[in-house]
Protein backbone atom coordinates (compact mmCIF):
# COMPACT_ATOMS: atom_id res chain seq x y z
CA UNK A 1 0.00 0.00 0.00
CA UNK A 2 1.21 3.34 -0.95
CA UNK A 3 -1.08 6.26 0.18
CA UNK A 4 0.16 9.81 -0.73
CA UNK A 5 0.02 13.64 -0.81
CA UNK A 6 1.77 16.23 -2.65
CA UNK A 7 2.08 18.99 -1.44
CA UNK A 8 3.19 22.56 -2.65
CA UNK A 9 2.61 26.11 -4.28
CA UNK A 10 1.09 26.58 -7.59
CA UNK A 11 3.44 25.96 -10.32
CA UNK A 12 5.60 23.41 -7.98
CA UNK A 13 5.17 20.66 -10.64
CA UNK A 14 2.52 18.56 -8.46
CA UNK A 15 0.57 17.08 -10.78
CA UNK A 16 3.86 16.23 -13.08
CA UNK A 17 5.52 14.44 -10.05
CA UNK A 18 2.12 12.55 -9.28
CA UNK A 19 1.16 11.21 -12.65
CA UNK A 20 5.23 10.14 -12.93
CA UNK A 21 4.73 8.29 -9.32
CA UNK A 22 1.33 6.97 -10.45
CA UNK A 23 2.69 5.38 -13.44
CA UNK A 24 5.57 3.94 -11.81
CA UNK A 25 3.32 2.26 -8.96
CA UNK A 26 0.64 1.29 -10.62
CA UNK A 27 -1.66 3.56 -8.60
CA UNK A 28 -4.22 6.08 -9.43
CA UNK A 29 -3.75 9.50 -8.95
CA UNK A 30 -7.28 10.61 -7.97
CA UNK A 31 -8.11 14.39 -8.31
CA UNK A 32 -11.07 16.17 -6.28
CA UNK A 33 -12.28 17.97 -9.48
CA UNK A 34 -12.43 14.36 -11.47
CA UNK A 35 -13.93 12.52 -8.58
CA UNK A 36 -16.64 15.24 -8.18
CA UNK A 37 -17.40 15.51 -12.11
CA UNK A 38 -17.86 11.36 -11.66
CA UNK A 39 -19.66 11.28 -8.44
CA UNK A 40 -22.33 13.88 -9.66
CA UNK A 41 -22.67 11.98 -13.33
CA UNK A 42 -22.93 8.77 -11.34
CA UNK A 43 -25.91 10.08 -9.32
CA UNK A 44 -24.47 8.82 -6.22
CA UNK A 45 -25.73 9.84 -3.04
CA UNK A 46 -22.85 12.24 -2.23
CA UNK A 47 -22.65 13.02 -5.86
CA UNK A 48 -26.57 14.49 -5.78
CA UNK A 49 -25.59 17.13 -2.60
CA UNK A 50 -22.33 18.18 -4.38
CA UNK A 51 -24.75 18.86 -7.51
CA UNK A 52 -27.21 20.89 -5.31
CA UNK A 53 -24.40 22.91 -4.19
CA UNK A 54 -22.35 22.87 -7.87
CA UNK A 55 -26.35 24.30 -9.42
CA UNK A 56 -26.68 27.17 -6.69
CA UNK A 57 -23.11 28.21 -7.76
CA UNK A 58 -21.60 27.31 -4.24
CA UNK A 59 -18.77 26.21 -3.13
CA UNK A 60 -18.73 22.49 -2.06
CA UNK A 61 -18.59 21.87 1.40
CA UNK A 62 -15.96 19.69 3.10
CA UNK A 63 -18.43 17.14 4.02
CA UNK A 64 -19.43 16.39 0.94
CA UNK A 65 -15.85 16.58 -0.61
CA UNK A 66 -14.47 13.82 2.15
CA UNK A 67 -17.70 11.78 1.39
CA UNK A 68 -16.78 11.75 -2.56
CA UNK A 69 -13.16 10.95 -1.56
CA UNK A 70 -14.47 7.88 0.83
CA UNK A 71 -16.47 6.71 -2.25
CA UNK A 72 -13.33 7.26 -4.74
CA UNK A 73 -10.39 5.37 -2.22
CA UNK A 74 -13.39 2.32 -1.78
CA UNK A 75 -13.06 1.62 -5.14
CA UNK A 76 -10.85 -1.81 -6.35
CA UNK A 77 -8.08 0.74 -8.26
CA UNK A 78 -6.87 1.69 -5.23
CA UNK A 79 -6.13 -1.41 -3.23
CA UNK A 80 -2.68 -0.96 -3.96
CA UNK A 81 -2.73 2.74 -2.74
CA UNK A 82 -3.29 5.79 -4.28
CA UNK A 83 -2.36 9.92 -4.78
CA UNK A 84 -4.81 12.46 -3.63
CA UNK A 85 -4.44 15.20 -5.81
CA UNK A 86 -6.55 18.48 -4.51
CA UNK A 87 -7.41 18.13 -1.13
CA UNK A 88 -6.56 18.22 1.43
CA UNK A 89 -6.44 22.09 0.84
CA UNK A 90 -6.99 23.39 4.63
CA UNK A 91 -6.68 21.75 7.75
CA UNK A 92 -9.78 21.44 8.40
CA UNK A 93 -10.20 18.97 5.53
CA UNK A 94 -7.17 17.27 6.53
CA UNK A 95 -8.57 16.84 9.97
CA UNK A 96 -11.96 15.46 8.32
CA UNK A 97 -10.08 13.16 5.98
CA UNK A 98 -8.32 11.86 8.85
CA UNK A 99 -11.76 11.34 11.48
CA UNK A 100 -12.91 9.44 8.60
CA UNK A 101 -10.20 6.83 8.76
CA UNK A 102 -8.41 8.04 5.23
CA UNK A 103 -4.78 8.03 5.59
CA UNK A 104 -1.79 8.61 4.32
CA UNK A 105 1.81 6.78 4.24
CA UNK A 106 3.67 9.96 3.30
CA UNK A 107 3.48 13.31 2.44
CA UNK A 108 5.28 15.39 -0.19
CA UNK A 109 6.01 18.36 -0.38
CA UNK A 110 8.16 20.18 -3.08
CA UNK A 111 9.65 22.82 -2.12
CA UNK A 112 9.31 25.72 -4.13
CA UNK A 113 10.31 29.22 -3.80
CA UNK A 114 7.79 32.50 -4.56
CA UNK A 115 10.00 34.05 -7.18
CA UNK A 116 10.42 30.43 -9.11
CA UNK A 117 7.04 30.00 -9.18
CA UNK A 118 6.49 33.65 -10.28
CA UNK A 119 9.30 32.87 -12.86
CA UNK A 120 7.46 29.99 -14.09
CA UNK A 121 3.87 30.36 -14.56
CA UNK A 122 4.34 33.91 -15.42
CA UNK A 123 6.40 32.40 -18.75
CA UNK A 124 3.60 30.35 -19.41
CA UNK A 125 2.42 31.14 -22.99
CA UNK A 126 -0.09 28.80 -25.03
CA UNK A 127 -1.41 28.50 -28.70
CA UNK A 128 -5.68 29.53 -28.41
CA UNK A 129 -5.99 27.39 -31.80
CA UNK A 130 -4.18 24.10 -31.11
CA UNK A 131 -3.19 24.36 -27.18
CA UNK A 132 0.24 23.76 -27.94
CA UNK A 133 2.46 24.94 -24.22
CA UNK A 134 5.51 27.10 -24.08
CA UNK A 135 7.52 28.64 -21.81
CA UNK A 136 9.37 32.31 -22.73
CA UNK A 137 12.45 30.47 -21.11
CA UNK A 138 12.28 27.22 -20.45
CA UNK A 139 10.15 25.88 -24.01
CA UNK A 140 10.41 29.04 -26.06
CA UNK A 141 8.62 28.96 -30.29
CA UNK A 142 10.83 29.53 -32.68
CA UNK A 143 9.43 32.96 -33.55
CA UNK A 144 8.77 34.66 -30.92
CA UNK A 145 5.33 34.63 -29.73
CA UNK A 146 4.02 32.37 -32.84
CA UNK A 147 3.27 28.74 -32.46
CA UNK A 148 5.62 26.31 -34.08
CA UNK A 149 2.97 24.08 -35.03
CA UNK A 150 0.06 25.87 -36.59
CA UNK A 151 1.40 30.01 -36.76
CA UNK A 152 -1.13 31.60 -34.34
CA UNK A 153 -0.31 34.31 -32.17
CA UNK A 154 0.36 32.52 -28.70
CA UNK A 155 -1.43 34.10 -25.31
CA UNK A 156 -0.90 33.95 -21.68
CA UNK A 157 -3.44 32.68 -19.87
CA UNK A 158 -5.48 34.85 -17.18
CA UNK A 159 -4.19 32.46 -14.62
CA UNK A 160 -0.32 33.46 -15.59
CA UNK A 161 -0.77 36.80 -15.00
CA UNK A 162 1.59 38.34 -12.17
CA UNK A 163 -1.54 39.71 -9.85
CA UNK A 164 -3.74 36.39 -10.16
CA UNK A 165 -0.02 34.69 -9.37
CA UNK A 166 0.67 36.49 -6.43
CA UNK A 167 -3.28 35.95 -4.94
CA UNK A 168 -2.68 32.25 -5.46
CA UNK A 169 0.43 32.10 -3.39
CA UNK A 170 -1.11 34.42 -0.67
CA UNK A 171 -3.89 31.42 -0.53
CA UNK A 172 -1.32 28.70 -0.62
CA UNK A 173 0.30 29.98 2.46
CA UNK A 174 -2.13 31.02 4.62
CA UNK A 175 -4.45 28.03 3.92
CA UNK A 176 -2.43 25.05 2.06
CA UNK A 177 0.72 25.63 3.77
CA UNK A 178 0.07 25.01 7.60
CA UNK A 179 -1.15 21.47 6.24
CA UNK A 180 3.00 20.80 6.76
CA UNK A 181 2.98 21.52 10.44
CA UNK A 182 -0.26 19.45 10.59
CA UNK A 183 1.37 16.84 8.50
CA UNK A 184 4.47 17.20 10.68
CA UNK A 185 3.37 16.82 13.72
CA UNK A 186 2.53 13.19 12.55
CA UNK A 187 5.51 12.09 11.22
CA UNK A 188 4.05 11.85 7.40
CA UNK A 189 5.65 14.98 6.27
CA UNK A 190 8.70 14.99 3.64
CA UNK A 191 10.25 17.66 1.83
CA UNK A 192 12.01 17.34 -1.45
CA UNK A 193 13.82 20.45 -2.80
CA UNK A 194 12.34 21.74 -6.41
CA UNK A 195 15.81 21.55 -7.87
CA UNK A 196 17.44 20.16 -11.16
CA UNK A 197 15.48 18.85 -13.47
CA UNK A 198 11.52 16.82 -13.48
CA UNK A 199 13.84 13.62 -13.38
CA UNK A 200 16.19 14.93 -11.02
CA UNK A 201 13.46 15.85 -8.24
CA UNK A 202 11.55 12.26 -9.24
CA UNK A 203 14.55 10.80 -7.55
CA UNK A 204 14.42 12.19 -4.39
CA UNK A 205 10.79 11.66 -4.44
CA UNK A 206 11.42 7.66 -5.33
CA UNK A 207 14.28 7.08 -2.80
CA UNK A 208 11.54 8.59 0.07
CA UNK A 209 9.24 5.88 -0.88
CA UNK A 210 12.56 3.39 -0.93
CA UNK A 211 11.73 2.40 -4.33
Amino acid sequence: MMKLIFLGPPGAGKGTQAAIVSKKLGIPTISTGDMLRAAVKEGTEVGKQAKSFMDAGKLVPDSVIIGIVAERVAKEDCAKGYILDGVPRTIAQAQALEDAGILFDHVISIETADEVVTQRLSGRRVCPQCGAPYHVTNNPPKAEGICDACGHELIQRKDDSADTIASRLEVYHAETEPLKEFYQKRDLLRLVADEGSIEDINGRIMAILEM
